[in-house]
């Protein structure tokens, strides 16, 4: 099958394509030349990457783009390598707002290529007010989202 690279995928074809539940929202790439590490698979740095290129997507998508709104940090973020990329491989990043507090949430991801799951991580992703240094409680839109569209739970 041919995915369309970087354009979000219905249900139905994260599905076929072995992205796991509670996964409902990703996007299809490719491997390129520059992401290729002398071991010849993709670099762990890159991962992060495609993390934050997909979460800016999802906000996008899901109507949670800042509009003005005070900076978006992250504050932490991980990667767990299960199984190597090669080059011109089509792989898969799905995510999800995974849990939320007053003024952060924790964003869930994996990337899938033919059938397995090859990373995983998570980010915890805080809004700013402009000083960069002060806390802003996160807007009930956000909240909605998190909990409608990604199934978030409160983290206490």
């Amino acid at each position: 099958m041919t995915l369309p690279c970087l354009g979000p995928l219905d249900l139905e074809t994260l599905r076929a394509e072995d992205v796991p539940e509670p996964f409902a929202f990703g996007h299809a790439d490719r491997v390129r030349f520059h992401e290729i590490d002398v071991l010849d698979h993709v670099n762990n740095a890159r991962y992060l990457s495609w993390f934050e290129t997909f979460r800016i997507a999802w906000m996008r998508a899901y109507g949670l783009d800042r509009d003005g709104q005070p900076s978006l940090v992250v504050k932490a973020v991980s990667v767990d390598f299960r199984a190597p990329l090669h080059l011109d491989e089509t792989y898969i990043v799905a995510g999800r707002a995974k849990a939320y507090r007053r003024t952060s949430w924790t964003m869930e991801y994996a990337v899938v290529a033919r059938g397995r799951v090859c990373a995983t991580g998570e980010a915890v992703v805080v809004l700013m007010e402009a000083d960069g240094t002060t806390r802003r409680p996160l807007p009930d839109r956000f909240l909605d989202v998190f909990r409608t569209r990604d199934g978030a739970t409160p983290d206490r």
